[in-house]
């Protein structure tokens, strides 16, 4: 990478170019656990632990939680990030002819902005299964063909003169991707039998896939100064990293308690899943953690009523072209530090003492921060922490850094924020 990249941006800007999928960031911070010294451990296995270990766990391959044990007990810091992001998936038997173009049939996978999607290359990631030995255990590939495969052209403005006025599109008729075409017709399994030869294996071999599309394109630095970071997927690869950066920093030796990083998926489609900040496995994993470590119900309990969570997703900021879209009084700018998150309806989650904690944090540490409301006549969005947090039962406060661009094939940021955000997390969980 250009020598103009600082440490925080060269992590992140790498980190982005390995998570093409959800399944591929859980790979990629496993790799980095696995290099800081933490042991894995399986949820269908029995759990051996000991004071002052670093431990990580799997979750059905595209969530991960990572923890390290005090010496002694007492004190409970939890902070969540999310692995997914808005992208189109693919749908069985995806492959589709039309009028002799080899195209794919997906679906939107989150709140997308869909002509951001349109006229780039894109490539496919996720996981591929295939026939085991046994129904009831297949073998499952995890792929990432790193190059352009696919793009989904727009239609010139010659036969589209509204397009600049109007501009909608539909996602199952204008957004289904141009994969293949040949002086010969296309097979109808034209998609499956490619998939097998890149596989090496049979079509019948193939028994399912959960595949995205995603912008191939690396991400760079930008503006005069090289201050801003363009890349895909930043929402939430930089909470990802950030969040995983601080419970890597921390010392079993010095800490007491329990400190937890969550990396979770689908929150971009409500977290409703057995992989999901809405499931039980939060508090699954906080029990087996007491239990293994000869804890009781009741410590966890006290621990969990005395603990404190970061919920760490991206945030609006102030776009320069529509600054009337921003709170009057509230309304971060890229550069300003991490955004404290703040919604009457709880849609984010805090409340006066957790912001009054963050706060104080970064106040004593140097840590540049700003804070973010929703205008009152607008609907905004939400993130995990609410969700997690009712489900146990701790002190949150949602935080992040600011982007523009969200949900875009592209988004953009202040590469300076990356820094601060991962400063606070290392702070918090060493406090």
């Amino acid at each position: 990478m250009a020598e103009s990249l600082d440490r925080n941006s060269e992590e992140l800007l790498g980190f982005i170019n390995e998570a093409a999928s959800p399944y591929h960031t859980v790979e990629a911070v496993v790799k980095r656990l696995d290099k800081a010294g933490f042991s894995r451990l399986a949820l269908a296995e029995p759990w051996q632990l000991a004071n002052g270990g670093r431990y990580y766990v799997p979750v059905y391959g595209s969530t991960v939680m990572a923890f390290t044990v005090g010496r002694q007990a007492g004190g409970l810091r939890l902070a969540a990030a999310h692995t997914d992001f808005p992208c189109f998936r693919l749908k069985p038997q995806s492959g589709m002819v039309k009028e002799g173009y080899g195209v794919l049939n997906v679906e939107k996978y989150g709140g997308m902005l869909l002509r951001t999607w349109l006229d780039r290359p894109l490539s496919l990631a996720g996981k591929v299964v295939l026939r085991g030995e046994t129904a009831f255990a297949p073998q499952v590939r995890l792929v990432d063909f790193a190059r352009p495969l696919l793009t989904i052209p727009s239609l010139a403005i010659h036969m589209d003169r509204d397009v600049n006025d109007e501009g909608k599109l539909n996602a199952q008729t204008d957004m289904l991707p141009l994969a293949a075409v040949g002086g010969e017709p296309l097979a109808e399994d034209f998609f499956l039998s490619w998939l097998a030869a890149e596989l090496g294996t049979a079509a019948e071999d193939i028994l399912s896939y959960e595949l995205s599309a995603y912008p191939v394109e690396d991400g760079c630095l930008c503006g005069l100064h090289s201050e801003f970071i363009s890349a895909p997927r930043l929402d939430n690869l930089t909470s990802v990293v950030a969040v995983l950066r601080g419970i890597m920093a921390t010392s079993p030796e010095n800490n007491a308690g329990l400190r937890l990083g969550a990396f979770f998926d689908n929150e971009e489609v409500g977290s409703q899943t057995k992989q999901g900040a809405g499931s039980a496995v939060l508090m699954q994993v906080l029990e087996r953690i007491y239990m293994a470590l000869g804890r009781t119900r009741s410590e966890l309990l006290a621990d969990i009523a005395g603990g404190f969570m970061l919920s760490v997703d991206v945030a609006h900021g102030l776009h320069p072209n529509h600054p009337d879209k921003c709170d009057p009084s509230n309304k971060p700018l890229l550069g300003g530090g991490v955004v404290l998150k703040q919604a009457a309806s709880q849609a984010y989650a805090g409340d006066a003492e957790a912001v009054a904690v963050v706060r104080d944090i970064c106040e004593r540490n140097n840590i540049s921060w700003q804070g973010f409301v929703n205008r009152s006549d607008m609907r905004g969005g939400s993130t995990l922490g609410s969700i997690a947090s009712a489900l146990v039962p701790m002190r949150t406060m949602d935080i992040g850094v600011p982007i523009l661009a969200m949900h875009s094939a592209r988004e953009i940021m202040a590469a300076d924020d990356q820094g601060a955000l991962t400063d606070l997390l290392t702070v918090f969980y060493n406090s």
